[in-house]
């Protein structure tokens, strides 16, 4: 029998020490639970993905450094581990395999994908030849992420008499159709059934700025078949074993699922606040402004669930135009999840900054300049609690509010992290209700009331913008499936609604640059994904 174990970790990008240490001892870990074979991630010992920082030839030698001292230090166990290898004067996406205090064998990463999040083709070289190792009873073919996707370094592994495929991965989640794991489980075991050969699939879990990676590890047989999967948006040292008659087979262990494709997006939340305040020093937690609005609410219970409630403070901001059953909602909510909150009326410093404007504005009509005073007021408390208290903001846009520009710069975008920066508006109400399925945190009339900003008298959102029924199928189509006005209007949307989105998406670049960064779920985020000049005097017509 061959022991194999798969390392599904959370590592820090550019933290080489602690992730060194945390490989060392997980391989230790394999070994006293009998493995013989420890694989981890893709560019483990940097953490993925690393950047600009591979430009530094210090990096580099300090990453050097690191693999020298974990083949030093993993002796009862060999193991394949992810880097980046420096080798006449090119820089490669390596795997090696290490056993007896050795490098016994290195493969260099042959297809490095360019596009959407991906610009590996800026750091590194391709490799040109598969790598396949003899161990115990097997021979092993290694490859890394992106070879799996394309015909060539699977193939070519058991051509050169790979009984075994290893494919180690750093592979972000989003959901489209179905969700990333899915999508991946589908094209390796089309790759293991025409190919008759088991595949090891090994992925990171964890957050890197903006990218949640989920883990999902798994193996399929040579018939394609899913035969053990490791659990979602966590850590787990996953055991696969293999039987041999006379080529290797996996045994069938526990396969994990996700409920549901808001579970998934829910834990892909959750996940990437938690890792993007503690790695990113906010140990003390974070603050929020909380509206009694759909938004803010399952911002809150994201915030709670990732971090406790302890380390959660929420602010209720009233204004003049500000319905009482919002600040009832929003206290509610706060005594749901146990947390902490502060009632702070924006009217003293509102009425302020109108008088202090009064002679400028003398003769000019109120408009949406007197609208935005009022979320720069809760711009300010709340970075003011933020530097006083050493808490991050987080901001509680939506993708579809952030699409059209319909939030205020240096006022409700103000913040380190924006949640559901990436989530469409009627996500948000699917995510809302999903949690409530949990155990009610949101009100059910946040749920089903109108939403509204309430920066003026009977604001309701529909009075600027489209119904979101209406208007996230359109920013779909126009942003992550870049279909021109004229192909959503042959789609049967109305040509007014489409090119009015059109123009609004366009216009507001210039904010969404400004905003914080936000967990991406879906396959074109307003972030790494999107990069569309602001300065721009292209407009779309019916093809464009």
């Amino acid at each position: 029998m061959l022991s194999i174990a798969l390392a599904q970790l959370n590592l820090t990008v550019g933290d080489i020490e602690t992730n060194t240490a945390r490989i060392i001892e997980t391989a230790r870990k394999a070994g006293d639970r009998g493995c013989q074979l420890v694989v981890f991630p893709e560019l483990s010992v940097t953490g993925y993905p690393p950047e600009d920082l591979l430009l530094r030839p210090a990096f580099i030698e300090k990453s050097e450094h690191a693999v020298t001292t974990i083949v030093k230090a993993v002796n009862d166990v060999a193991i394949i581990l992810g880097y980046p290898l420096k080798k006449d004067d090119r820089l490669f996406n390596v795997a090696s395999f290490i056993g007896n205090g050795a490098i016994q064998a290195t493969y260099a990463k042959q297809h490095l994908p360019n596009y959407s999040v991906f610009d590996e083709k800026r750091y590194f070289a391709a490799g040109d030849s598969p790598c396949v190792v003899d161990f115990e009873q097997s021979r092993i073919g290694i490859t890394i992420c992106e070879d799996i996707w394309e015909h060539g370094p699977v193939e070519d592994s058991v051509r050169a008499g790979a009984d075994i495929v290893i494919n180690i991965n750093a592979s972000p989640f989003h959901v489209d159709d179905v969700d990333r794991s899915q999508q991946r489980l589908e094209i390796v075991s089309s790759r293991a059934r025409a190919l008759a050969i088991p595949i090891v699939y090994i992925n990171q879990v964890g957050l890197q700025d903006e990218l949640v990676f989920d883990g999902a590890s798994f193996v399929v047989d040579a018939a394609g078949d899913l035969t053990q999967r490791g659990v979602y948006f966590d850590e787990q040292l996953m055991v696969v074993d293999f039987d041999f008659s006379p080529k290797p087979v996996p045994r069938a262990a526990d396969i994990q699922a996700l409920s549901s494709l808001e579970q998934g997006i829910y834990q892909a939340l959750v996940l990437g606040v938690r890792d993007y305040v503690l790695k990113n020093g906010f140990e003390r937690g974070v603050v929020i402004g909380l509206s009694g609005g759909i938004d803010s609410a399952l911002t809150l219970a994201v915030a709670v669930d990732a971090l406790g409630a302890d380390k959660v403070t929420a602010v209720l901001m009233p204004s003049r135009y500000t319905l009482e059953m919002s600040v009832e909602d929003a206290k509610q909510e706060a005594e749901y999840l146990g947390v902490e909150y502060q009632v702070i009326p924006i009217e003293p410093m509102f009425q302020s900054f109108l008088d202090g404007l009064a002679d400028v504005f003398e003769g000019l009509a109120h408009d949406e300049t007197e609208e935005n005073l009022q979320a720069r007021c809760r711009g300010i408390i709340l970075m003011a609690l933020s530097n006083k208290f050493s808490k991050m903001v987080l901001a509680t846009g939506n993708k579809s509010e952030m699409a059209v520009g319909y939030a205020t710069l240096y006022g409700d975008m103000a913040g380190g992290f924006a949640v559901i920066k990436d989530v469409p508006k009627t996500m948000v109400y699917r995510l809302a209700r999903y949690r409530n399925s949990i155990d009610k945190v949101i009100p059910e009339r946040v749920i089903s009331r109108p939403p509204s900003a309430e920066l003026k008298e009977d604001q309701r959102d529909e009075d600027s913008l489209p119904a979101y029924e209406i208007l996230d199928p359109i920013l779909e189509r126009y942003i992550e499936l870049d279909q021109s006005p004229g192909q959503i209007v042959a789609a049967g949307f109305d040509q007014n609604d489409v090119y009015r989105v059109a123009n609004m998406v366009d216009r507001n670049e210039y904010k969404r640059r400004q905003a914080p960064p936000g967990v991406r779920i879906t396959k074109r985020a307003f972030g790494r994904d999107r990069r569309y000049p602001i300065t721009s005097g292209y407009r779309p017509g019916q093809s464009g």
